[in-house]
Order: structure tokens, then sequence, then C-alpha cells
């Protein structure tokens, strides 16, 4: 059977890549070895955030938060979007001078999102948080959504428009025929199109590897929990800018705690196994800060994985090796918010041959760049 583009991975980026290229008119096949979200897409933090990117993600951040704040008119469903803000907290005076320091380097690239905030504007956007907080650095309009909704929600209206979705179906093979066809092999037979998209998530080097692009892709195992319901007493998401923490309330009340810690993964047998030692440590770091938590049961954890590459930012672009190939993943943990955008920088792609964003930081041979070595493409940043 033969379609325009086939995408391999039913996360979030491979739903939000099929959405935007049926918008445009193409006929699209994607093929997902478990089910939709199974991984990184349905398990993550659902961090909506501008706040603490790679300088070389931020003009991508600031685009998808737009269409965050328009979501229902792209997928039909609000995706649990709620817009409370993101704060990073300073602990002390040296953590908010490195805060100063980085609003300093966004507002040079011309982005004014990130702003400084004291004692008493963090008292009230956060008023449990511990006393010795000196101050932070908020973003106003970030805040969070439902993972899997979100990600149900662009496989559903993908499905709407005529995308095909095919899963429980594994790729074991790609082939370019005579034509200018990819023939994609899998265990539920061969699919045919001129244009192939790797959005595999923590497989994207494996598929990567089929195109001829090497990429050093790590799988990792970020660890979440939730705890019982409590009275509402937080709006934005928190983080820290110098401990890893990733903590927010949902309307139900529960707490969601995550942030940097993780598991180990199995990647080969597709499972995760929990670090309690990390989970402690998380557990244990909220409790210092917000000390309302301290007699709050945590009611389960669970992880996902996650592809996570050595500069901390994606593959976004054309394949280097293979004609008509692109890849989307290695968004290491970090790639939710950016679905939106992503998915129709791809589309650009594909349709017009080229996009506006500027995406030469995400090229897949960056990693064999003389420049790479030498930390010219870019400086990794505590992502909370």
């Amino acid at each position: 059977m033969t379609y325009d583009v086939i995408v391999v991975g039913a996360g979030l980026h491979g739903c939000s890549a099929a959405l935007h290229l049926a918008l445009r008119g193409q006929n699209v096949l994607v093929i997902e070895k478990n089910e939709a979200g199974r991984h990184a897409s349905g398990v993550n933090a659902g961090g909506v955030r501008r706040l603490g990117r790679h300088p070389a993600e931020i003009p991508l951040s600031v685009e998808s938060l737009e269409i965050w704040h328009r979501i229902e008119a792209l997928v039909e469903n609000d995706c649990g979007f709620q817009s409370g803000g993101q704060v990073k907290i300073a602990e002390n005076d040296r953590e908010l001078t490195e805060l100063e320091d980085r609003a300093r380097m966004v507002r040079s690239l011309g982005f004014e999102h990130e702003e400084i905030i004291g004692r008493a504007e963090l008292r009230r956007l956060c008023p449990a948080a511990a006393d010795h907080c000196v101050g932070g650095m908020v973003s106003r309009r970030d805040g969070f959504a439902n993972p899997y909704r979100t990600t149900w929600s662009f496989r559903q209206k993908a499905a709407a428009l005529g995308v095909t979705f095919r899963e429980g179906v594994r790729v074991v093979g790609l082939d370019r025929r005579a034509g200018d066809l990819w023939e994609v092999g899998t265990t539920a037979g061969s699919f045919e199109a001129p244009v192939i998209v790797n959005a595999a998530g923590a497989w994207g080097d494996q598929l990567a590897a089929m195109l001829g692009d090497a990429v050093p892709l790590s799988p990792e195992a970020p660890m979440m929990m939730v705890t019982a319901p409590v009275a509402p007493f937080l709006d934005p998401v928190v983080g820290l800018q110098g401990r890893p923490l990733s903590f927010k309330q949902g309307t139900n009340g529960t707490v969601v705690i995550g942030g940097g810690h993780r598991g180990i993964a199995d990647r080969d047998a597709e499972t995760t196994t929990p670090d309690f030692a990390g989970l402690q440590k998380s557990a244990r770091t909220v409790v210092e800060v917000f000390p309302n938590m301290r007699d709050v049961p945590i009611v389960r954890c669970w992880m996902g994985i996650e592809a996570v590459m050595p500069d901390q930012i994606p593959v976004i672009g054309p394949s280097r090796h293979a004609p008509a190939a692109f890849h989307s993943f290695g968004f290491s943990g970090h790639g939710f918010q950016l679905g939106p955008i992503v998915g129709r920088i791809t589309s650009e792609l594909i349709v017009d041959g080229e996009t506006p964003l500027p995406i030469e930081a995400f090229r897949v041979d960056r990693f064999n760049a003389p420049d790479y070595a030498d930390g010219a493409l870019g400086t990794e940043f505590d992502e909370g």
C-alpha cells in the first residue's frame, strides 16, 4: 500500500507530524510498535514551558506556546492545558545571581519571557515555599497539560483527517526502491511512500542507523511520583535552580513530582525499574522546599523510556545520507511542549522544502561536526 508519507512512531511528535501533514493534504500512514503514547509521550511531567530552554530551542518553544494557547482549535480538545506560569526558585543569593545572568542572556537573544522575581513576588506566586527561598525566575504564560490526553487528542484528530494508524506493528527494514519510493518492511507486511519520518523516540537512533545517520542516543527512564489529593496551594509549575525538581498541583488536588532523577531503562525489553534512592531524594527535596507536603502520602510512581542526546537537544530535520527522510526524536526529557511546533516544522520541510524557524542546531550530523567538541553548538542548561 502506498502513501505520501510514512511516519514511524506514534508518540506526540509522530502524531503531531501526521496531523500537520494531513492538514496540508498529505495521505499519511503512522506505524507504531506499541500504541500511541506508550512510552515518553504518555507518561512525562506534562510541562508546557519556555522557561530554562536551551538557547537553540527558545524560538521553537516561543512559537509552540502560541499554539498551546489555542490548542483546542487544533485538536478539538483542551488537552488539560492550564496556564498558571512556571517558576524556578532560587534557594540562595548565588542561585539568584545565576538566574539573573540567565535572564540577561535570554534578553540578549531578543526574548523577554524570563522575568526575575524577588521574595515578595515569589511568596505571592508560591505562598507555601520555604522561608529560605530568596526569589527566582518566572515565565508567566507557561503551564502544563495532560500528556496522555494530549497525545491521544493529536492522534484522534489526525485519524479524523484521514491518517491511517497501524499500532502493534514493528518496522524491520527500510529500502529505497527505484521510482523514488521508500519500502518500509514491517511485521504486518510492506508499505511504500516517497517520504519517511523518524519519530521513533528512544528507538530513533536505530531507525536513523537504517538511514545511514549515526547518532549517540542514550535511553533513560525519568521517574515521576504523584501524591494523594491535598487542598489547593499552588498554581504555577515549580522547579529549582540548584536542585532537580519538577513540582505541580493538578485540578484534582494531587501533586506530581519529577525532575531529573532516573530509573533504569531496558530498551530491548521495553521495561523500566525504579531507583528508590532517587525517588527518596526527590521526596526529601519537596519537603525541604514545600514543608506543607511533609505528611502527604505518595500514591504511586511511574517511568517512561526517553531518548537523551549528549547535548540535551533533539534531532530535527532531514537525513544527511538518505533522500526524503526526516528526523524528529531525541527530545531529552523536555519535548512535550515542543510537540505542536515540531510537527508543523516537519510538515513544512516535507511539503514546502523549508521552514521559517531556525533548526540548524538540531541537525542529525552535528555530533561529527568539527565545532561540536568545542561546544560551539550550544550550552546545556538545567531543565528543572
